[in-house]
């Protein structure tokens, strides 16, 4: 064979691999929606689980939050909404040991404000010190807080998160998972309000 010929041939075969690489991501934007390859099981027995990684950094998720929450209000009984926060490097961990102190402090009436806190009123709560100074200011017992935040079963929890994080994928905030067999997005479904329709055509189809 020809170097000429060889090279010709090399280019084609690059370009057959590069359009097989482009497809998929394409064909995603169509549907609003990627396949989670394999489909990963529900940690709730009995529910249809649906995930909504998040980071209170994201203004993104600020956005979409209030949405979620209401369609949250819709789902059938079978159906369990469950947040998952985020860390896409080391200084994030913190916000997501607060969500889960949160949590376990029965104290998620404090979710919102949370976002409202950093995205409305530029409070700087990112690291322990001023998250748990802001806790705090809400009336939560400084040490109970701290007891909580610094346990080992809350760095389960956190552990936990970072492993689905992994399982589905998520390179981006917010992002829906519903049955363990789709993600969605606002950049899948191209706004904030088709990522909830599509979340919910999601849950209907993991339902039939």
């Amino acid at each position: 064979m020809s170097l000429k010929n060889l090279f010709l041939r090399t280019v084609a075969v690059i370009a057959i691999g590069s359009s097989a690489l482009f497809v998929p991501a394409a064909q995603a934007q169509d549907k609003g929606y990627v396949t989670v390859e394999p489909a990963q099981p529900s940690d709730t027995t009995g529910k249809i689980e649906v995930l909504e990684f998040f980071a209170y950094s994201c203004p993104h998720c600020n956005t979409l939050e209030p949405m979620v929450q209401t369609w949250a209000k819709t789902l059938p009984d079978n159906v369990v909404l469950k947040p998952v926060p985020v860390a896409f490097n080391a200084s994030m961990a913190d916000l997501q040991k607060l969500y889960y102190s949160l949590e376990s402090l029965n104290r998620l009436d404090l979710h919102p404000e949370v976002f409202k806190a950093i995205h409305g009123e530029r409070k700087r709560i990112y690291d322990a010190k001023g998250i748990t100074d802001w806790v705090v200011s809400k009336g939560v017992d400084r040490k109970s807080f701290e007891d909580v935040f610094n346990s080992f079963g809350l760095q389960s929890k956190v552990t936990r998160a970072n492993e689905l994080a992994k399982a589905y994928n998520i390179e981006g905030t917010p992002s829906i998972a519903v049955g363990g067999k789709y993600v969605t997005s606002p950049t899948l479904a191209n706004s904030y309000e088709g990522t909830i329709t599509q979340a919910q055509k999601l849950v209907e189809m993991v339902n039939e």
